[in-house]
């Protein structure tokens, strides 16, 4: 059977193409129109947000800033920056920012020619608008694969996280500046990593898994372990850091033509219950299944450890992957964040509908069982 990719949104890498989106901003909206900046407010402290808004006006653009924007983002604020972009006219969206900045812009890019509230569009309940507004993708973390992806996940008023895609969530252009990534801590570079990371194993891994689709999910992966140690430890090695951007980039695309698995299943339950960073939920839930995943392995796992540089064997994947997790110095215990969660709280989370397409992705099937299991494995890990 042939597998058709979707699309990959433009990719401009290297090391000052924050300045460029001026240029690129103007062929998309349009010579002297305002461009809504959907940024990071953390980002401020960086001076990231100053340079963005003077490569527009620079540009002759009439950069108009929207930064009310916060981790796990919600529909609210998708809302808000909608109107925004309709009162000020706005041409373009520029996405500043890590997988929240890039989520929220794309969705009010794409909701922001017409006036029906972000919820209305969740998990594709109705078609998205038609004619969305241009946008470019600049993150600033290498985690998330938004940037590349059709995808937005947005919280709604009960703090659940709620999915819209559609090929009207796809970015224009995506601008990859290492420099941009440097001012990242070091334990966001590593759960950002980390992300990535298990983005490319899950698409290389999941029933929708193919030959294709694998060119994108094991670059993601070699680029990800050559360089996610490298990234954390040197901040300002930007060669590692344009390394973990590509990796970052290719596991989107991985994710967005195959899905993600059981990990992002965990991963976005515990994220619903306490706010718990989401590379780290879906790197500790990783660590939880992966021994059950690999048994049995047909050979989809063998390309991972292949990928990962262990010779095709798949019993060291999940070894080697709790390496990377510990020499990264992501926390493993959920134990402060999670207390009062009880196993069967969080697999009653697991089981929502927001999370079921996630678990039927798996390509190995979980019982009730082992999904209770797996809750009380990530709850107890240290």
């Amino acid at each position: 059977m042939t597998v058709l990719l979707e699309p990959i949104p433009p990719l401009l890498q290297g090391e000052g193409a924050l300045a460029a989106i001026g240029e690129h901003a103007t062929r998309l909206a349009g010579a002297g129109q305002a461009v809504l900046l959907v940024a990071d407010p953390g980002l401020r402290a960086s001076g990231l947000i100053d340079e963005a808004v003077s490569a527009l006006a620079k540009a002759g653009l009439t950069p108009v800033l929207f930064d009310d924007i916060k981790s796990d983002p919600s529909d609210r604020q998708v809302d808000a920056g909608a109107a925004l972009a309709r009162t000020s006219a706005a041409k373009a969206v520029v996405a500043l920012g890590g997988g929240s900045a890039m989520d929220a812009g794309k969705l009010i890019a794409a909701i922001a020619p017409a006036s029906a509230p972000a919820i209305a569009y969740a998990l594709c309940a109705r078609p998205l608008p038609a004619s969305p507004l241009p946008k470019i993708c600049v993150p600033t973390t290498a985690g998330t694969g938004s940037e590349t992806t059709r995808v937005s996940v947005i919280g709604d008023a009960q703090g659940a996280k709620q999915w819209y895609w559609g090929n009207d969530l796809r970015a224009d252009l995506v601008v990859l500046d290492p420099v941009a990534t440097v001012g990242l801590p070091a334990h966001l570079t590593a759960a950002t990593g980390i992300d990535a990371l298990v983005h490319a194993m899950e698409a290389a891994t999941n029933r929708n898994a193919s030959a294709a689709n694998d060119v994108y999910a094991h670059a993601a992966i070699r680029l990800a372990v050559k360089h996610l140690e490298a990234a954390v430890a040197e901040p300002r090695n930007l060669t590692a850091r344009a390394g973990m951007q590509l990796a970052a980039a290719y596991a989107g695309v991985a994710i967005d033509n195959a899905g993600t698995a059981i990990g992002h299943n965990i991963g976005h339950a515990l994220g619903s219950l306490r706010p718990i960073h989401h590379g780290r939920a879906v790197g500790v839930a990783m660590m939880a299944t992966l021994a059950w995943n690999v048994e049995g392995d047909d050979g989809a796992f063998a390309g991972v450890a292949e990928a990962m540089g262990l010779g095709g064997d798949p019993s060291r994947v999940p070894v080697e992957f709790e390496r990377l997790m510990r020499a990264t110095g992501v926390k493993v215990s959920l134990a402060a964040e999670c207390a009062g969660i009880t196993a069967e709280m969080l697999a009653a989370q697991m089981a929502r509908p927001e999370n079921e397409a996630m678990k039927r992705s798996n390509r190995k099937a979980p019982s009730e069982a082992d999904m209770l299991r797996f809750a009380e494995t990530v709850l107890s890990q240290a």
